[in-house]
């Protein structure tokens, strides 16, 4: 039988040998799955930090952890992040889940003029923290001990101009001269031989980027990454650029 995974934010970590879940982990751990004293379970913290215990304490509100061991998870070797338009339906919240599962360390969602949802500053601020749950309930699921950042919602030429600091940058791309990630990194390693340790991929919506959000995006550095032949929905076309960045850099 499987660990029952539970996050607790690191301030809310003591060095005493206990632990204590509250609010909506508690409520899970003790009406949802029904723990009970003795039972086996896991916490991280999000930010690498995990620890394993059993169950001293079960109330209504809380639920105690006697801690029999820590351990510190580094943080990943290359750090890859996606730059998703917003897609329309719920279709958001899966693409969050299966980044976190493919290892994005950050995902930012993008309101391209193309994006059918939209969004006022408190829409997508509540927005911003559902996606926030999704990703997190995802780490517990998959055993990941990083979560992701989950950003503001930005329109992409604002984003374009200023997206962090990342060594690779891509926009995928249905355009002629697209090339593969492979041709990319190959043309890299003759001048930098060195292994890149960040790389982020912007991904459409339907109908993907508009043709002066693209031009935007290429005239700041960002390069034509190609899918192959077959036009992909938006959110498979976010799952297919993480498999690969994540095969060729990690």
């Amino acid at each position: 039988m499987s660990t029952h995974r539970y996050h607790l934010a690191a301030d809310q970590w003591s060095d005493d040998g206990f632990l204590t879940l509250a609010g909506d982990e508690a409520r899970h751990c003790a009406e949802v799955l029904r723990g009970k004293l003795g039972d086996t379970v896991s916490i991280f913290d999000g930010a690498g930090g995990e620890a394993h215990g059993t169950v001293a304490a079960v109330e209504s509100r809380s639920v105690r952890i006697k801690v029999l061991g820590r351990t510190r998870v580094p943080a990943p070797l290359v750090r890859i992040g996606l730059a998703q338009a917003i897609p329309k339906g719920r279709s958001m919240e899966l693409v969050i889940q299966k980044a976190t599962e493919l290892g994005a360390g950050e995902i930012i969602p993008i309101l391209s003029e193309r994006t059918v949802v939209k969004l006022d500053a408190r829409a997508a601020e509540k927005k911003r923290q559902k996606w926030e749950r999704v990703a997190l309930e995802a780490c517990k699921q998959c055993g990941r001990s990083w979560v992701p950042v989950i950003a503001n919602p930005v329109r992409p030429e604002q984003f374009v101009k200023d997206p962090g600091s990342w060594e690779l940058r891509f926009i995928a791309s249905l355009q002629p001269d697209s090339r593969r990630l492979k041709d990319f990194l190959a043309e890299r390693a003759v001048e930098e031989p060195t292994a890149p340790s960040s790389a982020l991929v912007m991904v459409g919506p339907e109908g993907d980027f508009t043709p002066a959000e693209i031009s935007t995006a290429r005239g700041e550095g960002f390069l034509p990454l190609g899918l192959g032949p077959i036009v992909l929905r938006a959110e498979t076309a976010a799952m297919h650029c993480l498999s690969i960045l994540s095969h060729e850099l990690t």
